[in-house]
C-alpha cells in the first residue's frame, strides 16, 4: 500500500494563509502523474509554521480532495509526545490512512527516550505509524537497534530514512522483519535505497516531476535497472538544485516559477538568494520546466 512515489506535499499560501484551491489542484496534479501517496505536513509542507487549526486543516483537505484514491499519509509528529498523539488522533478520525512521526526535534532524547515516545504513540492511536529518521533536522538519530525495537509494534510499520547514510539503511533492511518498510528521506538515494531492499520515497522534487519519479520507482520494481538507473541519473542535477537552500525554499520558488502555485513561504523560512535562484532558473530550463 506505502510504496513507490510518495510526495512530501507542500502547502500552498496565498497571501499568508491556505491556498485550498491551489492545494486541491495539487492533488489532482499527483493522482494523474502516478504519485502512489500523499504526504501533507511534513518538512517540505511547512509543518513548524502551521498552527494547530491549519495543521488539521491541511489534512483534512488533503484527504477530502484525495477522494480515496490514493493515500494519504499524515505528518503527525511532535517533540512533545501527548502534542503528536492528539494530531494523530486528529488524522486517523479524518480519514488518514497512516502517520508519519518525525522524532523528537530539539530535546535530544535518549535511544530510550525515543522508544518510549513512538510506543506511546503507536499504543494510544490504532493507526498504521511509518517513522522519519533525519537527525541533521532533529539532533539526534534513531539507532538500528532502536528500530528493531519499534518494528516489534505491531502498528509501526517502516521508516523514512532520510540519515544520509546507505549503511546504516542496510543495517535497519537486515536487522528488522522483512515486511518493515524501508523509505529513502533523501531523493538523491532513491535507486541505492531500493537496491538495498527499500520500497520507494517520500519525495520532495516529486513536487514538479511527479511522473518522473514514479517512472524510476516503478521501473525499478518491475526489474528494469538500466531504464531506473537512466531515470535517477538524470534526476540528479534538478534534486540537487532543491536543496542549494534550506527545503522547501527552492521547491515552492520552483513552483511558482512553473506556476503551479504561489510561492509564498513563512518565516523563517524566505526568498532565495539571487545568485541561487539563477541557478535553479537554469537546471529548471535545462529540464525543460520553464
Amino acid at each position: 500500500m506505502f510504496k513507490g512515489s510518495m510526495v512530501a506535499l507542500v502547502t500552498p499560501f496565498k497571501q499568508g494563509r491556505i491556498d485550498e484551491k491551489a492545494l486541491g489542484e495539487l492533488v489532482e496534479f499527483h493522482i494523474r502523474s502516478g504519485t502512489s501517496a500523499l504526504v501533507p505536513c511534513g518538512t517540505t509542507g511547512e509543518s513548524a509554521t502551521l498552527n494547530y487549526e491549519e495543521h488539521d486543516k491541511v489534512i483534512e483537505l488533503v484527504i477530502k480532495y484525495a477522494k480515496g484514491r490514493i493515500p494519504v499519509i499524515a505528518g503527525t509528529g511532535s517533540n512533545s509526545t501527548d502534542e503528536a498523539i492528539v494530531l494523530t488522533e486528529h488524522a486517523k478520525a479524518a480519514g488518514a490512512q497512516a502517520s508519519l512521526q518525525v522524532s523528537p526535534y530539539y530535546n535530544r532524547p535518549t535511544q530510550n527516550g525515543l522508544y518510549l515516545h513512538f510506543k506511546k504513540i503507536a499504543e494510544a492511536v490504532d493507526i498504521p505509524i511509518i517513522l522519519y529518521n533525519i537527525a541533521s533536522r532533529t539532533g539526534v538519530n534513531i539507532e538500528p537497534e532502536t528500530f528493531v525495537k519499534l518494528a516489534g509494534i505491531k502498528n509501526i510499520i517502516g521508516v523514512k530514512e532520510a540519515s544520509g547514510s546507505l549503511e546504516q539503511m542496510a543495517r535497519i533492511r537486515n536487522m528488522c522483519p522483512k515486511d518493515f518498510l524501508l523509505i529513502s528521506g533523501d531523493d538523491a538515494l532513491t535507486l541505492p535505497v531500493m537496491a538495498i531492499g527499500g520500497v520507494g520515497v517520500i519525495s520532495v522534487v516529486a513536487n514538479i516531476v511527479p511522473r518522473d519519479v514514479a517512472d524510476l520507482c516503478a521501473a525499478f520494481e518491475r526489474g528494469d535497472v538500466k531504464k531506473a538507473e537512466g531515470s535517477h541519473y538524470r534526476l540528479l542535477n534538478l534534486v540537487k538544485a532543491m536543496f542549494i537552500e534550506t527545503n522547501p525554499i527552492p521547491v515552492k520558488t520552483a513552483m511558482g516559477l512553473m506556476k503551479m502555485c504561489e510561492p509564498g513561504l513563512r518565516l523563517p523560512m524566505c526568498e532565495m538568494a539571487p545568485e541561487n535562484r539563477e541557478k535553479l532558473v537554469k537546471t529548471l530550463k535545462e529540464y525543460k520546466l520553464v
